[in-house]
């Protein structure tokens, strides 16, 4: 059975202008760097500003205290690797260091997959890990349709 590593997760990616990708990527070691609130809100700007350069439109996210969970619509400016690639590196520039493990999953949606079903499993995961009872008292999470 093969050993997967971060390095690993490029091999055969492709970009598709306009579709809709779920991007998972962890931090270093997983410190839980997101914990601090003004590291989560730098990475919500960067988010913010990604669409307004109009390089990719975000759906839905969710910044967990070790991990990002990005859902995302992939615009024709760039290649997925180059954005997510822009959104780390500023991120850990406005942190101030090393942040991130080196690359990220993604999935490319499937027209036939529900996408509020989705970016309601997206958003819903500090309930899971058990970080709050209610979504409303988790700071850290958007969704266009929520």
């Amino acid at each position: 059975m093969p050993i997967f590593h971060g390095r690993n997760l490029r091999l055969g990616r492709t970009s598709e202008s306009s579709r809709i990708y779920l991007i998972t990527t962890v931090t270093r070691d997983r410190t839980p760097v997101f914990h601090d609130f003004h590291a989560a809100r730098s990475l919500v700007r960067i988010l913010i500003e990604t669409q307004r350069r109009n390089q990719a439109s975000t759906l839905a996210y969710v910044i967990m205290p070790d991990h990002l969970h990005w859902m995302m619509q992939l615009h024709d400016t760039d290649s997925l690797p180059h954005v997510v690639g822009r959104v780390k590196s500023l991120s850990a520039r406005a942190i101030g260091g090393p942040v991130w493990q080196t690359g990220f999953h993604d999935h490319g949606v499937r027209k036939e997959e529900d996408l509020l079903a989705l970016a309601r499993y997206v958003v819903a995961n500090p309930v899971r890990a058990g970080l709050v009872g209610s979504i409303r008292d988790y700071p850290h999470w958007d969704a266009i349709w929520l």
